[in-house]
């Protein structure tokens, strides 16, 4: 008799795996960075690690404790997740600081491309008796110069009200929670999903372990994952956060910012509105790439 797996029966290791294949995925061709630049950045991480090592006076029971907590990351697959948490932040936050739009944020380890794609005003696909708060977002896509942006293209993704994403966790829809809107002539667009609910980042492999032995705690704070883009313009990507949530404050992933909290109002029929936009800067020569 085959058990039936539900989302409660996620693992770090299937996640991580996940991940890890994903980003292969996408990342398929090989890197081309200059030499030089290799250099200096390899060798600016290594005496960053090694000042490290002079400054607590690393014995050799830790050094050996941080070789088998590093082989188990990769065991694990968690390296998309380990960078995700706890470096990417930096990383976006260099690569957006030219700027004059939107502000944005991390796009974490749980993306998926080609989600289905749907009209301006749609629902975004989900089970029939999806559980949480009905949401609805209306907002508007425009250039930095304040025009429209028709046919631009919204991809929402996020946790479901148990903190699980659709591909992630066992016993989800595919497309479950995810999917990308095309604006209408005006830029605009509708969205109906439900609010999805704070969640800790996986516990139970390398990343959990490294948690529990600093005495962190493992929490995100509810979010919607975002990518806006729209032609001659720069990829925005974004998570939006919900006011009270009590881990704004204290991210474990470092990636809240004021801009990116939402205002959502009662609708009067047990869910809530909220309107927010997106302004993208067009692109230029010598902007850096960005995702």
């Amino acid at each position: 008799m085959t058990e039936t797996r539900t989302e409660f029966d996620a693992k770090a290791a299937e996640s991580g795996a996940g991940a890890t294949a994903a980003f292969r995925n996408k990342q398929k061709g090989a890197l081309e960075v200059p030499a030089e630049r290799v250099s200096a950045m390899a060798r600016d991480a290594l005496e960053a690690i090694h000042e490290v090592i002079r400054k607590h006076q690393m014995t050799y029971e830790e050094y050996d404790a941080l070789k088998a907590w590093l082989i188990s990351i990769g065991e694990d697959g968690e390296w998309p997740l380990f960078l995700d948490v706890w470096v990417e932040h930096v990383v976006e936050d260099v690569n957006t600081s030219h700027r004059s739009g939107s502000k944005g944020s991390i796009e974490g380890p749980y993306y998926v491309p080609n989600s289905p794609e749907l009209p301006p005003d749609g629902a975004i696909p989900m089970r029939e008796d999806e559980p949480g708060t009905p949401l609805t977002w209306n907002g508007q896509v425009t250039s930095t110069d304040g025009t429209p942006l028709a046919g631009a293209t919204v991809e929402l993704w996020h946790a479901d009200s148990n903190g699980f994403y659709s591909q992630y966790a066992p016993g989800l829809p595919e497309w479950n929670l995810r999917g990308t809107f095309v604006t209408d002539e005006q830029g605009r667009f509708s969205i109906r999903t439900v609010q999805p609910a704070p969640y800790q980042i996986p516990t139970d492999g390398a990343c959990g372990k490294l948690i529990a032995a600093a005495g962190w705690h493992a929490w995100r704070p509810a979010h919607l994952h975002v990518k806006v883009s729209a032609p001659g313009h720069e990829l925005l990507t974004a998570q939006l956060y919900f006011p009270g949530d009590e881990h704004n404050d204290d991210d474990i992933a470092s990636a809240v910012k004021p801009e990116l909290i939402l205002d959502p109002q009662a609708d009067g029929r047990g869910g809530a509105t909220v309107d927010y936009g997106f302004v993208l800067d067009p692109v230029s020569a010598d902007a850096p790439t960005t995702r």
